[in-house]
């Protein structure tokens, strides 16, 4: 299970846990699992699993895991939205299906939350330093690329993770039901000043990256992130891309698009 029963004793920082999910069974588990200890500690209160209509055995991993389960609109913007929605406590972590934490990602979330809520670090958010579970030389180049564009320009893909107090996701207007690029346009809409970046990992699949090719996918993203950049808006890129311009149209995969 993942809140442990002795977890209602917490009075340290706690947190609702968001995943966007469809068909997600492959990768799920090991996901959750990431969880447990901070569940264990009390820090992780409640993970909430935003479904967009999967067909395979998702709903009941999530269900078996103990994770409440919110059915709504497919879509990575609109699940999250309607996963943060329901969550109940003060901190927020927005984590992909594929995406699964290292070993003591607690440790560096607690020291945040602390630092900010004790005034030692101005109100921000902050995201995970991406990795990918690949061996070779293009794997590492590009989360060389993914820190330099994290640091120079402030701007987090979901694959990273969000960690956000309540207060401040709903001083933003939290995540719009886009039909992709949520997690730039938060990012955006946080500034750079709001954004931090954790010493802790998560670890990412590599499949889309080998099955589409490195290059293929590396330069279709940075073709949509720069078309965003200069102002095209964002349903013109998904048709641009052949996908639907209206929210709902693409189904979430847990992943960052494109």
């Amino acid at each position: 299970m993942l809140v442990a029963a002795g977890s209602s004793c917490k009075t340290g920082p706690m947190i609702s846990v968001v995943i966007p999910t469809f068909n997600a069974e492959a990768h799920l588990a090991e996901t959750l699992t990431s969880l447990v200890p901070a569940a264990v500690d009390g820090l992780v209160r409640e993970v909430i699993v935003a479904d967009g209509g999967s067909t395979d055995r998702t709903l009941e991993i999530a269900d078996g895991a103990g994770a409440e389960i919110v059915k709504c609109a497919a879509g990575r913007g609109a699940q999250l939205k309607a996963g943060a929605a329901r969550a109940r406590f003060p901190w927020l972590l927005f984590l992909n299906a594929d995406t699964y934490l290292d070993i003591g990602w607690e440790r560096e979330v607690n020291l945040h939350i602390e630092r900010v809520e004790g005034g030692r670090r101005r109100v921000s958010a902050a995201s995970f330093r991406f990795t990918l579970d690949d061996e070779g030389l293009m794997p590492r180049t590009l989360e060389t690329l993914v820190s330099l564009r994290t640091g120079l320009l402030k701007l987090p893909y979901g694959d990273q993770g969000l960690l956000i107090s309540r207060a401040l996701y709903d001083e933003v207007g939290g995540f719009d039901p886009l039909p992709l690029m949520e997690d730039v346009d938060i990012a955006r809409r946080l500034g750079r000043s709001r954004l931090a970046v954790l010493n802790a990992r998560v670890m990412t699949r590599g499949e889309h990256y080998r099955r589409e090719g490195y290059l293929s996918r590396v330069a279709r993203s940075q073709a949509c992130l720069g078309l965003y950049l200069i102002g095209v808006p964002v349903r013109t890129i998904a048709t641009l891309l052949g996908r639907s311009p209206e929210p709902v149209g693409e189904p979430a995969v847990g992943r960052s698009l494109p």
